[in-house]
């Protein structure tokens, strides 16, 4: 199973959780806190994606890091599951995909647009207004730039990518002329 497939499933699973029970803010920064703990501190990793050290262990070593940061219930129950599945060291897909659920749920999608150059705000203001008509949603942008590209944008939403980059165009183009 894919990491994507292992991530989303989790992340959608604890979005149902929380959502319910309106402790979204507070699991979401719990477990943000959470992985920034095992990215700073290479042996936690080490020690929960080691086959070697028996489960018992690594329930023990997550007890007591669960004692001295005493997280939330609803926080703690989703450590000790994906400690009992082995997915400790999936926890930042997860947060990533969690984070996603969320805003989609709340009826906001993000989307990176990457252009050539520097846009100017009513580019950028058009852009959004069409990826919301597009998507029936509220997007929030993260614009960035890539002179690669040479010129157009390049938007995606998700797993879904509109190119309009002179690059492909020119690279498809050549593309076309080779084939034939």
């Amino acid at each position: 199973m894919s990491s994507e497939t292992v991530a989303r499933r989790y992340a959608t699973a604890l979005a149902d959780v929380v959502l319910q029970s309106g402790q979204t803010d507070t699991v979401k920064s719990e477990l943000l806190l959470w992985q920034q703990i095992f990215e700073g501190n290479q042996d936690l990793i080490t020690i929960f994606a080691n086959p070697a050290i028996t489960h018992e262990n690594k329930q023990k070593v997550l007890a007591n890091l669960i004692a001295k940061v005493k997280p939330s219930p609803t926080t703690v129950n989703f450590l000790k599951v994906l400690s009992e599945n082995g997915r400790l060291a999936d926890l930042g897909a997860i947060n990533e995909r969690f984070a996603a659920v969320l805003e989609e749920r709340s009826g906001v999608v993000s989307a990176a647009i990457t252009s050539a150059r520097d846009l100017p705000a009513d580019e950028r203001n058009l852009l959004k207004t069409n990826l919301e008509r597009l998507t029936g949603k509220h997007v929030n942008v993260d614009y960035r730039v890539d002179p690669d590209i040479i010129g157009g944008v390049i938007a995606r939403i998700g797993s879904t990518v509109y190119d309009g980059s002179v690059r492909t165009r020119l690279d498809n183009l050549r593309e076309q002329m080779i084939g034939r």
